[in-house]
């Protein structure tokens, strides 16, 4: 009998932007913190525009309709 490891998803379920760094709390426990000079939207837009984001694809991602910015959660990780 083999088994194979099941590889799941990494899925935000909150996220917060400070001045200078947006924060995404994981769903296994863990906090991402990155600077948002990576995402040069984000970072011009107003601290208003930046609490207006949606879950996407059940916390795969990460979707700011004023802005239009999507960032993925597993992208996230890999330049972390």
């Amino acid at each position: 009998m083999s088994t194979s490891a099941v590889r799941l998803e990494p899925r935000a379920v909150e996220v917060a932007c400070g001045v200078d760094t947006l924060h995404v709390r994981l769903a296994d426990g863990r906090e991402v913190a990155v600077a948002l000079a990576w995402f040069p939207l984000l970072y011009q837009a107003s601290p208003d525009a930046r609490a207006n984001y949606r879950l996407i694809g059940g916390g795969v991602g990460i979707h700011w309709p004023e802005v239009d910015e999507d960032i993925s959660v597993e992208g996230l990780l890999a330049t972390h």
